[in-house]
């Protein structure tokens, strides 16, 4: 099953954000982007979703064009936002079973560590629990896409560990885009990457690719 997208572009007023890009994933890849702040990696993912417009675009799921809004109510597309979703006044346990039904709500519950957590309220949860448990609910959706923005930022190495290995495990079954700056922990988990700049994609194969393009310094590097 392959995602694509082709000749996308994007602009607010004159600033030019993304001009003809490009892009594809494969259910069983994790293809990853790369870029500045404002290069316009969660305009990409937000144009993919449907929840914003694009100039231009052509979107298309095994050779049918699709469009993005009719995404989500076909399940074709899951989408992690870059800033929290979920309620800070729910207790993770009452929160499960209003993502999930029956014996699916079982994925969640008996995920590694939930259990530590799971009798808390959403906003008393560390970051790491937060973006961990988030990732599941999204990540275990029948949806064969998945698009995730930023899942690595600012969690502790305990559950970015964990979080890396459960896109891992659900690969096979899914094609996933992921944005983020933790270069290391998303070439470690991806089959292809590319760079965003200046509205166009670098190919990337390495963190020396990252380098030489101007991603990173040399401090970052080393």
């Amino acid at each position: 099953m392959k995602l694509r997208i082709e000749g996308l572009n994007k602009s607010y007023g004159n600033n030019g954000i993304i001009s003809n890009l490009s892009v594809q994933c494969e259910k069983g890849e994790i293809v990853s982007v790369f870029g500045r702040n404002g290069c316009g990696k969660s305009t990409l993912l937000k144009i993919i979703f449907g929840s914003l417009k694009a100039d231009q675009m052509t979107l298309t799921i095994d050779e049918k064009e699709i469009n993005p809004k009719k995404s989500r109510s076909s399940q074709l597309i899951g989408y992690l936002p870059q800033s929290s979703f979920l309620p800070k006044e729910l207790n993770v346990r009452n929160l499960i079973p209003m993502c999930y039904r029956g014996d699916e709500q079982d994925k969640i519950f008996y995920a590694p560590r939930v259990s530590t957590f799971e009798n808390k309220k959403i906003g008393y949860l560390s970051q790491g629990e937060v973006r961990y448990l988030e990732s599941l609910i999204v990540g275990n959706l029948k949806h064969p896409f998945l698009l995730l923005d930023e899942p690595f930022s600012m969690i502790e190495p305990l559950y970015k560990e964990l979080i890396k290995e459960f896109y891992l495990n659900i690969k096979p079954n899914k094609g996933i885009i992921i944005t983020d700056h933790n270069y290391n922990d998303v070439l470690e988990i991806s089959n292809r990457s590319f760079l965003l700049q200046k509205g166009q994609k670098i190919a990337i194969n390495d963190k020396n690719c990252l380098k030489e393009n101007g991603y990173l310094t040399s401090s970052d590097y080393n």
